[in-house]
């Protein structure tokens, strides 16, 4: 199986202002969805520490901190790399996003690579005994609607 989602989009604007809107902004374009959450709890703000081994959180207004994971590539305005981890997650098991921004014309492609899910049985509460390509699909038209968000975002200033 191969275990990678890709998808891409493109948005009309420069890509320093879509990657610090990728990061500085995740709480105001991301959209939960409930087969995917980090956690089983609702209403978690997400935010990224912004520099190499800075946290990936998403948090509750008791204080309550989930660690999702860390960056792991850290290149402003070019490309960023996420570790991805869901609460249901066991030791071993892990996920990491690639996000690259790229110059094209006078638009930015913002391509999202998330791999690791081999490593992710069926049988997991994070996988829903899905078959790895309805998984991958579904998962995947989850970060196609994300992209979308953040083209919102980025483009009309709306959050939604």
């Amino acid at each position: 199986m191969s275990s990678r989602i890709m998808v891409a989009l493109r948005i009309a604007a420069p890509r320093d202002r879509v990657f610090d809107a990728f990061v500085g902004e995740i709480h105001l374009w991301w959209r939960p969805q409930p087969l995917f959450g980090f956690t089983r709890r609702d209403g978690g703000r997400l935010a990224i520490e912004p520099w190499l081994d800075g946290r990936f959180t998403e948090s509750w207004p008791d204080g309550e901190v989930f660690e999702i994971g860390r960056v792991t590539h850290w290149e402003p305005g070019t490309r960023l790399g996420l570790g991805w981890r869901q609460a249901s997650f066991t030791a071993g098991q892990s996920t990491q996003v690639m996000v690259g921004f790229e110059t094209v014309g006078e638009q930015t492609r913002v391509t999202v690579e998330h791999h690791g899910w081999d490593s992710v049985p069926i049988e997991s509460e994070a996988r829903h005994r899905m078959p790895d390509a309805l998984f991958l699909q579904r998962h995947g038209q989850w970060w196609q609607q994300l992209l979308a968000a953040l083209r919102r975002r980025v483009v009309d200033g709306n959050a939604a």
